[in-house]
C-alpha cells in the first residue's frame, strides 16, 4: 500500500483535506497503513507524504491542506532530513492556519525533548568553537561585520532549527501511541480528531439575514426526539431559500450525531441523466455514509441501500425532490435507519411530503419588509442599510422583489455600483419584461406541471383570476373542460398558487410575472397570437386594429383605465377559441353574433344595452356577470343556457324582474343584489332544482316571493336583508329542507313562524331589528323566552319547541332581555347575542348567567381537596381560521412548561408574548383583557388549566361566555358549537370586538372540574406571515374536535383536545 504513496503520486495533488508526513522507512509500518485505512473509511482521502518532498516549489500545495498528521519516530527525529520539511509544515501552521498533529509512535515527547536539548547543546559548542576562530575586520566604510569563517556551519544551523521545531512540536495537542492499548484504538481517535478539525461546511450565503431564526426553529422539530426518524420537508417556492437553509442546518450538526449525506440538485440529476442519475445518487448516500460506492445491479438498488444503512443513525439532506420515487429509492419510508436519525427533504411540492408522511412541514414564507431591505442592502450597497439617496429606489425594488429572497440577491447584486439613472431604467424595464435569472428559477416549477391542463390553469389565475374566488374559478374551468377541482390543487402543493382570506386564489406577483411572460414570449411582436390579453394597451391595439386570432382563449379590459370605450363587434370575429371575456364598461357595436361561441365566462359590468341580443350566443355559459348594468329585462325570449351555474346581476338599478328559469336547468347561485327597480321573482324559480344561493340583499321594491320559492329542496342560503317591502315569511318555509342559513335583518317582517325555528336543516338565522320598520326579529319567540320587564329573579318557563340545529340568534339593542332565565333553551343554540344599553345591565345580566349555570348543572367554583392528588392538563379550544402552525406552537409551549411542571408542581399555562401571539392570564375560571390597539386578530386560542380525575373534557364543558364591556354585548358559545367551530361563528367573534374593547371571558365546565387558571391567546396572522415558519404537515382547514394521539403527547401528559376552524 505504501509504495502507492511515491512522489510522483504526490506531485499530481494540488489541494486536499489531510496529509500524512513519514519517513520512508516508516511506510512500511503496520501503524501508517492501518491510519491511512482508518481516514479513508471515515471519508477523507489522505495524501502520503515522505521525508524531503517539501521544498519550495511544493509549499502552494500544503498550504491548501487542513490538517497535517507527523508520525514521530525514533528514525524520523534522528533524521538530518526531517529538519527542512518540519520546518515548513510548522511555517504553514504558523503563517497559514495548517493544523498539525503530532503522533508518537514507538517512542515519546521525553525523547524528543532529549534529543532536542542535545541538538540545541551542538548547536552552541559548534557556534561556540567557530566565533573563537573567527576573525573580525572592521573598515570605516561599512562598520563592524563577520568574517565568512565566522558564519555557523550548515549542521550548526540545522542543529538550531530542529530544537525550535521540536520545541514548538512540544507545545501542540500530541496522541503517544504508548498510552493507547493497540493501534486501532490509537487510530480511532485520531480518526476522530480528524474529523472534528475539518472543515467541511457547505457554501452558505454571504449575507445570511433571519437564516440563523429558521436554523433554529428546523433544529428545535427534531433535536429531543431521539426515539424516532424525525422526517422534516422544507416547503416553499423557487428561490426561496430552501436549499440554503438546508445547508446551513447541515453545517451545524457536529461529527458525533453520526453518518451524514448531502445530496444536492436531485431533481436536475433525475433529469438529467433518467435512471442512471438515481444510481449516481445512491451511490453518493453509500458514498458519504459507508464509502462504498458502486451499485453492480440495477434490480438490487433499494435492496443495497436498505441492507446496508440498515440500523444506522443517519443525518441526510435529500434537496430538490420532484419526484416520490426518488424518496423510496433515497430512504424508503424512514423504516431502514436508526432512532433519533433525521431525513430532511427539500421540495416545491408539498404533496410529495404529504405521500411520504413527514413529521413536519416547514414554510419557508417571504422575508418581511425589513429583512428584505437588509437582505437587498448586503448585495446593493455592501451594509445592512440603503444609501441615503437611494432610499426611495432600493424600497420600490424591494417592493417588487416581495420578499423573495433569489430576487432580493439577484437585484441588489445587479443593480450594485450603478448610478440612479440606471437603477431608474431598469426598474421601468422589469415592469415590461421580468428578470431571467429570476424567471429561470420560478419557471422550473411551472415547467414541473404534470399536463398541459395544470399550466392553462396556471396561466388563467395569472392573467385573469387572482383575487377570486376559489369556488368561483373553478367553476368557470371545469367548465373549459380543465378539471380544475384537482387542478387547483396540484398548483397549490407546487407552491404556485396560494388560498388567502375568504377562500380567494393569490400568488407571488413574481409567479405571477413569470406566467405571463410565457404568455408573451409565445408571441413577442403579434399580439393577437397571444393566448392571454390582460393589459390594456395590448387590448387597444387588438380590437381597434382587428388583429385578433384563433390563439386568444382570454380577453381582458376595463375601460374605466383607458380612453377609449366603443369597440365594433367584428374585431371579435376571428377570436373563436375565445372562453373567458371580461369588458367591463365597454360599449360593442354591430354584430354580437361575432363573438366567440366557445364562451364560457361573460363579465360585462357596465353592459349598456337594455337587454341581450339575441344573436348574442351564451348556450356554452357557466358564468354570467352582468353588475352595473342597463338591463331591464335579461332577453326578451326565453333562452335555453344548459349549463349556466351563476347569474350576478347586481346593482342593475332598471331590472324590474326576473328572466323566465325554466331554461336554465343548472342554476346554483342567482344573485341580485340592489336591484332596486325588482318588483318581481318570476315563479319559474321553483324549476331550479340545483339552485344553492338566492341573493335579494337590498331589493327594496320587492314585496314578496313567488310561493314556488319555498318548493326548492335544495337552496341552502336565502339573502333579503334590506327588502324593506318584505313583510312575513310564510309557513311553507319549513319545506325547504336544505336551508342552512337565514339572513333577513333590515326587513318589514313583524313575525316569524315557529317553522322557522323549530326547522331541522336551519343552521344560522340572523334576523335583526330594522331601522324603525319593525320590532326585535323573531317576537313571537322573543316574548315566550323573556321577561317584559328587566328583572334577574324573574323565572318564565323556557320554551320548548326551539329546533337543536339552529345556529344563531342576534338579540340587539333590547334593553329588555333576561337570558338567565332561558338558558336551557338555548344551551341548544351554536350561539346567541344579546346586546345590552348600559354596563350595569350587562354585569346584572353575566351574575344571573353564572348563578343560573350554577343551578341548572350543578357546577362548583370552589377547589376540591379530593383531586388534589391528580396532576393539572391542559385543554385548549380555538377560534379562527388557518391558525394550525400556532395551534401547533402553543401546545408545543404548553407541553414544554408541562414537563418542568411535573417536576415543581407549578401551574403551567404559558404566558409568554410571541410574535404570532399576545397572552392573557389570570386564576380562576375566567380571564379579562383589553384589546390591543392597531392589532388585527385573525384568531383566538383558549387554554385552561384544570384539575380532573374524569375522562374527556368536552363532554363535560358547559359553554364559553364572551363579555364585551365597552360595546355591552354578550355572545354565548355551547358545547357543540366549541366542537365545530366555522368562519360564521368566528365572524360572529370578531365582528362584536374592536381595539380597545375590555373583554372577559368565561369557560365554564360541569361539577368535578377544578379550574386553576385561564388564559387566552389573541393571533395576529400579518406577524405570524412576516416572522413565524411554525408550519405543521398535518394541518386542514375545516372545523373539527379530536384528541391529540398519545404517541404526540410529551412526558405522559394527558393529550390535550385540538378545537379549530
Amino acid at each position: 500500500m505504501a509504495s502507492l504513496f511515491s512522489l510522483s503520486f504526490f506531485l499530481k495533488l494540488v489541494s486536499g483535506e489531510v496529509f500524512i508526513h513519514c519517513l520512508e522507512d516508516d511506510l512500511h509500518e503496520n501503524f501508517v497503513s492501518h491510519l491511512m485505512s482508518g481516514l479513508l473509511q471515515a471519508g477523507v482521502e489522505p495524501s502520503l507524504v515522505a521525508v524531503g518532498v517539501l521544498s519550495e516549489k511544493f509549499m502552494p500545495s500544503i498550504t491548501r491542506f487542513q490538517i497535517g498528521i507527523v508520525v514521530f519516530t525514533k528514525a524520523y527525529i534522528e533524521s538530518s532530513r526531517c529538519v527542512e520539511d518540519l520546518l515548513r509544515i510548522i511555517e504553514c501552521h504558523e503563517t497559514y492556519g495548517l493544523m498539525i498533529i503530532p503522533v508518537f509512535y514507538d517512542t515519546d515527547q521525553s525523547f524528543l525533548v532529549r534529543v532536542s536539548e542535545e541538538n540545541f547543546r551542538n548547536a552552541r559548542r559548534a557556534q561556540r568553537r567557530a566565533e573563537a576562530q573567527a576573525k573580525i575586520r572592521i573598515t570605516a566604510d561599512s562598520g563592524e561585520i563577520y568574517d565568512k569563517r565566522m558564519r555557523p556551519k550548515a549542521k550548526t544551523m540545522q542543529n538550531f532549527s530542529l530544537s525550535r521545531a521540536l520545541n514548538r512540536v512540544r507545545n501542540l495537542p500530541t496522541w503517544d501511541e504508548s498510552k493507547h492499548r493497540d493501534d486501532a484504538e490509537l487510530v480511532e481517535e485520531i480518526v476522530k480528531s480528524v474529523l472534528a478539525k475539518l472543515d467541511r461546511a457547505l457554501p452558505v450565503t454571504k449575507f445570511p439575514v433571519e437564516l440563523e431564526t429558521h436554523v433554529k426553529n428546523v433544529i428545535e422539530l427534531f433535536e429531543n426526539q431521539p426515539n424516532k426518524v424525525c422526517k422534516i420537508g422544507i416547503w416553499g417556492m423557487g428561490g426561496s431559500g430552501k436549499t440554503t437553509l438546508a445547508k446551513a442546518i447541515y453545517n451545524k450538526i457536529p461529527f458525533t450525531f453520526g453518518d451524514k449525506s448531502f445530496i444536492q440538485d436531485i431533481r436536475k440529476v433525475c433529469q438529467t441523466d433518467g435512471r442512471s442519475g438515481l444510481v449516481q445518487l445512491q451511490e453518493q448516500l453509500l458514498s458519504d455514509v459507508l464509502k462504498y460506492v458502486k451499485i453492480e445491479s440495477g434490480e438490487m438498488e433499494k435492496t443495497t441501500i436498505e441492507n446496508r444503512l440498515s440500523g444506522k443513525k443517519l443525518f441526510i439532506v435529500l434537496d430538490d425532490v420532484n419526484d416520490i420515487d426518488q424518496l423510496k429509492h433515497l430512504c424508503g419510508n424512514g423504516i431502514w435507519f436508526l432512532a433519533g436519525s433525521v431525513i430532511i427533504i427539500t421540495t416545491r411540492h408539498l404533496d410529495l411530503l404529504y405521500q411520504h408522511k413527514v413529521d413536519y412541514v416547514y414554510e419557508m414564507d417571504e422575508l418581511n419588509e425589513n429583512d428584505s431591505v437588509e437582505l437587498f442592502s448586503w448585495h446593493a450597497f455592501r451594509e445592512a442599510k440603503p444609501r441615503e439617496d437611494f432610499i426611495k429606489l432600493a424600497r420600490s425594488t424591494v417592493a417588487y422583489c416581495g420578499g423573495l429572497p433569489l430576487a432580493l440577491e439577484v437585484l441588489g447584486s445587479y443593480l450594485s455600483k450603478r448610478s440612479e439613472n440606471e437603477w431608474r431604467s431598469v426598474l421601468s424595464k422589469l415592469e415590461i419584461i421580468p428578470n431571467t435569472q429570476i424567471q429561470n428559477i420560478l419557471r422550473i416549477s411551472f415547467d414541473g406541471l404534470c399536463n398541459e391542463m395544470e399550466k392553462d390553469i396556471f396561466l388563467d389565475v395569472c392573467c385573469f383570476f387572482i383575487g377570486k374566488e376559489r369556488d368561483y374559478v373553478t367553476e368557470i374551468l371545469n367548465g373549459c373542460g380543465l378539471h380544475a377541482d384537482i387542478g387547483i390543487k396540484v398548483l397549490i402543493e407546487r407552491g404556485l398558487v396560494k388560498i388567502e382570506n375568504k377562500n380567494k386564489l393569490a400568488m407571488h406577483h413574481l409567479l405571477r410575472d413569470m406566467g405571463r411572460e410565457i404568455v408573451r414570449q409565445t408571441s413577442t411582436m403579434q399580439l393577437g397570437k397571444r393566448s392571454r390579453l390582460w393589459l390594456p394597451k395590448d387590448v387597444l391595439d387588438v380590437l381597434t386594429k382587428n388583429t385578433g386570432t384563433e390563439a386568444i382563449v382570454g380577453l381582458s379590459l376595463n375601460t374605466k383605465l383607458t380612453n377609449s370605450d366603443s369597440f365594433k363587434a367584428d374585431a371579435f370575429k376571428e377570436m373563436k377559441t375565445l372562453r373567458f371575456l371580461q369588458l367591463d364598461h365597454v360599449r360593442l357595436t354591430g354584430d354580437y353574433g361575432y363573438l366567440s361561441k366557445q364562451l364560457r365566462c361573460i363579465s360585462w359590468q357596465g353592459f349598456s344595452l337594455e337587454h341581450i341580443p339575441n344573436n348574442f350566443y351564451l348556450e356554452g355559459a357557466i358564468v354570467m356577470d352582468f353588475q352595473h348594468s342597463n338591463l331591464r329585462l335579461l332577453w326578451k325570449e326565453p333562452t335555453v343556457l344548459p349549463w349556466l351555474k351563476i347569474l350576478n346581476l347586481s346593482h342593475s338599478k332598471y331590472l324590474t324582474e326576473t328572466p323566465d328559469f325554466s331554461k336554465l336547468p343548472s342554476l346554483e347561485k342567482l344573485i341580485l343584489k340592489h336591484c332596486v327597480s325588482l318588483g318581481k321573482v318570476h315563479q319559474s324559480i321553483g324549476d331550479l332544482h340545483n339552485l344553492l344561493l338566492i341573493n335579494l340583499k337590498g331589493c327594496t321594491n320587492l314585496s314578496n316571493l313567488p310561493s314556488e320559492t319555498y318548493k326548492l329542496k335544495s337552496l341552502k342560503t336565502l339573502i333579503l336583508s334590506g327588502c324593506l317591502k318584505i313583510d312575513i315569511f310564510k309557513e311553507d318555509i319549513m319545506h325547504m329542507k336544505s336551508l342552512k342559513t337565514l339572513i333577513s335583518h333590515n326587513t318589514a317582517v313583524k313575525q316569524v313562524p315557529i317553522s322557522v325555528v323549530s326547522s331541522k336543516s336551519i343552521g344560522y338565522i340572523q334576523v335583526d331589528e330594522g331601522k324603525g320598520l319593525s320590532r326585535t326579529v323573531l317576537h313571537s319567540i322573543i316574548l315566550s323566552w323573556m321577561s317584559h320587564t328587566f328583572n334577574t329573579l324573574y323565572r318564565m318557563r323556557p320554551f320548548r319547541g326551539i329546533s337543536p340545529s339552529l345556529a344563531s340568534m342576534n338579540v340587539e339593542h333590547n334593553d329588555l332581555v333576561d337570558l338567565a332565565p332561558i338558558l336551557r333553551t338555548i344551551l341548544n343554540l351554536r350561539t346567541v347575542l344579546v346586546q345590552c344599553v348600559t354596563e350595569y345591565l350587562i354585569l346584572q345580566q353575566v351574575t344571573a348567567i353564572l348563578e343560573e349555570v350554577q343551578q341548572v348543572r350543578r357546577v362548583t367554583w370552589t377547589t376540591s381537596t379530593q383531586l388534589s392528588n391528580h396532576p393539572f392538563s391542559p385543554y385548549s379550544i380555538q377560534f379562527g381560521g388557518y391558525q394550525e402552525e400556532v395551534f401547533n406552537a402553543l401546545r408545543k409551549s404548553i407541553y414544554d412548561e408541562e414537563l418542568a411542571a411535573r417536576q415543581t408542581g407549578k401551574v403551567f399555562v404559558p404566558s409568554d408574548n410571541y410574535p404570532h401571539w399576545l397572552a392573557y392570564k389570570n386564576e380562576g375560571h375566567s380571564v379579562n383583557f383589553t384589546v390591543p390597539d392597531n392589532f388585527h386578530m385573525d384568531g383566538m386560542i383558549l387554554c385552561v388549566e384544570h384539575l380532573s380525575r374524569l375522562g374527556d373534557p368536552t363532554q363535560y364543558l358547559i359553554c364559553v361566555l364572551m363579555v364585551n364591556y365597552t360595546k355591552c354585548t354578550i355572545q354565548l358559545f355551547n358545547r357543540e358549537t366549541l366542537t365545530s367551530l366555522n368562519d360564521v361563528d368566528w365572524h360572529g367573534v370578531i365582528s362584536h370586538m374592536g381595539c380597545g374593547d375590555k373583554l372577559e371571558i368565561f369557560i365554564i365546565f360541569e361539577k368535578g372540574f377544578e379550574v386553576q387558571k385561564t388564559a387566552v391567546y389573541l393571533v395576529c396572522n400579518d406577524q405570524l406571515t412576516e416572522e413565524s415558519n411554525l408550519t405543521s404537515c398535518l394541518s386542514s382547514i375545516g372545523g373539527h374536535v379530536g384528541q391529540i394521539d398519545d404517541k404526540e403527547s410529551v412526558g405522559g401528559a394527558e393529550p390535550m383536545l385540538r378545537i379549530h376552524i
